[in-house]
């Protein structure tokens, strides 16, 4: 049985810097790590990144510029705590401000080989997973003729779906006793992945399915993170 949805709190970034700064793979496991465990200090937080607590220290004061962590009181100099300021962050996907729009495409980049790297490590790992957990994992893909106001219905009634159990991140007394952390990447684009040009458009009808061009396995994975439909979200990259 789910919880009812619970509003997320969500940084939106306009400012071109503010995105660069983000796009650092120490900063985004920073924000991440203090989105996941709470707040704790530099040398804290360095620890469990492999960071000295001068690295971690320095990187959480560029994010603070931002407004992405802040201080939580207490403590002086490294052995001061910092937390998140939200759980999510949020940009535009397009604007009239080239500036902006390169900014949002290296962040963008730098999730997607995020998202490929873990995903890896994961496939590396699964076999450890007890058997519930490997036939419970989602890989896959599905391709479908959609509309743009489709496709973000498809996104927005998804995201409904995850934010349903979006409470036990900061709550552990309503995960249940089998509960794992679990990430839910969401990916949507025009397109597909036979590496072929697009064709015109087929006749009705005719419209497959299918992963790398052909028939797969498993349920789809699916949609755009962590914010509104239509805007760009690491939501909880870092983890």
């Amino acid at each position: 049985m789910s919880e009812k949805p619970t509003p997320r709190s969500v940084r939106r970034l306009t400012d071109p810097r503010a995105l660069r700064a983000l796009a650092h793979p120490t900063r985004l496991s920073l924000v991440g790590l203090l989105r996941r465990d709470g707040p704790m200090t530099a040398t804290q937080a360095g620890a469990l990144l492999g960071e000295s607590s001068a690295s971690a220290s320095f990187h959480l004061r560029q994010l603070a510029k931002y407004g992405l962590v802040e201080e939580a009181g207490g403590g002086t100099g490294r052995e001061r705590p910092w937390r998140a300021t939200t759980e999510f962050t949020a940009w535009p996907e397009g604007s009239a401000d080239p500036d902006l729009d390169a900014a949002r495409d290296q962040i963008t980049a730098v999730l997607a080989n995020r998202y490929f790297e873990y995903l890896l490590r994961w496939l590396e790992t699964r076999y450890l997973d007890p058997p519930q957990w490997q036939e419970a994992s989602v890989f896959g893909d599905t391709m479908l003729y959609l509309t743009p106001a489709e496709l973000t219905e498809l996104a927005t009634a998804e995201q409904a779906l995850v934010d349903r159990y979006a409470a036990r991140r900061e709550n552990p007394e309503l995960r249940p006793p089998d509960a794992r952390r679990v990430t839910w990447l969401h990916l949507a684009f025009p397109g597909d992945l036979s590496g072929a040009p697009e064709a015109a458009a087929p006749a009705r009808g005719t419209a497959g399915r299918g992963t790398a061009g052909g028939g797969t396995a498993g349920r789809p994975a699916m949609d755009a993170s962590g914010a509104d439909a239509g805007a760009g979200d690491d939501g909880d990259a870092g983890q």
